[in-house]
């Protein structure tokens, strides 16, 4: 008996012939032989996939999200255009490039796909903000503005039989002396505002310069140290000055001297510069870097009398940000074109 062609086998075009009873129809075009071609196209398409999957997702593997978004979008010059609507450059930027440190600036992409850092010597990116914010390290030593401001929400001035009041000395620096250690860009800066508020500046620095000296007067160190009513420290850290400002060189400075460091907190020697503190050595400090970031809670200028600590924002103005973007897309993109600049290592 010969069984009926199934409706599955005629839906598809095809015919059973011969078929014994309970032998299941075969379709005609599962006997055909593929041809060699179609094989070889398969095998040839299937590499070329998986090659280019590979290609995909090595950078991300390799670098990261981050450093591969940022090597992506630089190379279609999207970096420097904002991505989002209704943000600006930096806002989008910082999107792509979380965050730089603050010291030779290694740009993420280049050191990942190039083994090379950049620094971008010809438009320097936060000396102005360093600079200004050494000033106002200072001046809130001077003055303890925040401290009044929050006197006057409590309700203390209100309460006073006076029209003001104050809780601390005020200190006018017309006429002292501004001693700065390390000389560079952001040094000169400190010193050029110094000057505007009617310091006197000595400088101590390795190499001298005419526009240092344009600005202040070259002194060995222990005379800076002698003759500074305020040590500012903008010199780089190197096996030479690391601990720098020791005990050895707080007992060289005046009783009623001010110290500020936002250069590298390793260039004091903490516990030295906290004992001095205490003791009434050193009038006061402020610093906005330690030796190890974030501080830790045994760190002794935690508990040190009249020092002041921030916490290493010194460069993180808006406008050098947008500068630390714009010199990363810069280099990245002279990087691309196979013109790497400002290398240093």
């Amino acid at each position: 008996m010969t069984a009926a062609p199934s409706l599955l086998v005629w839906a598809k075009g095809c015919t059973t012939t011969g078929l014994s009873e309970g032998t299941a129809p075969m379709p005609l075009y599962q006997n055909l032989p593929m041809p060699k071609a179609s094989i070889r196209f398969l095998v040839y398409a299937t590499t070329l996939l998986g090659v280019v999957a590979l290609l995909a997702t090595y950078p991300v593997l390799r670098y990261g999200v981050w450093q591969t978004a940022i090597t992506y979008y630089s190379s279609l010059g999207w970096v420097s255009s904002p991505l989002l609507h209704g943000r600006s450059d930096v806002e989008t930027n910082a999107e792509l490039i979380r965050r730089y440190a603050p010291d030779h600036l290694e740009l993420m992409v280049a050191a990942s796909i190039a083994h090379q850092a950049s620094d971008p010597k010809d438009r320097p990116y936060g000396t102005d903000a360093v600079g200004q914010f050494a000033i106002a390290l200072l001046l809130e030593i001077c003055h303890h503005v925040g401290h009044h401001a929050e006197r006057v929400r409590a309700g203390r001035w209100a309460e006073g039989p006076d029209f003001c009041f104050w809780e601390t000395p005020q200190i006018e620096l017309a006429g002292k002396a501004m001693g700065i250690l390390g000389f560079g860009r952001i040094g000169r800066a400190v010193g050029g505002i110094a000057r505007a508020l009617g310091m006197r500046v000595l400088a101590c620095d390795r190499h001298e310069a005419d526009e240092g000296r344009a600005i202040a007067e070259y002194v060995p160190l222990d005379a800076l140290l002698r003759e500074a009513d305020v040590l500012s420290l903008h010199c780089p850290l190197t096996p030479e000055t690391e601990r720098i400002i020791d005990r050895a060189a707080i007992g060289k400075m005046k009783d009623v001297a001010i110290l500020i460091n936002n250069s590298r907190g390793a260039l004091l020697n903490e516990r030295d510069v906290a004992d001095a503190l205490n003791a009434g050595k050193l009038a006061a400090a402020a610093v906005d870097v330690v030796s190890e970031e974030p501080i830790r809670p045994d760190n002794p200028l935690l508990t040190a009398k009249n020092c002041l600590i921030t916490p290493h924002i010194s460069w993180v103005s808006r406008e050098s940000r947008g500068r630390i973007v714009e010199a990363s897309a810069g280099n990245l993109r002279a990087f691309l074109r196979g013109e790497p600049k400002n290398v240093v290592n």
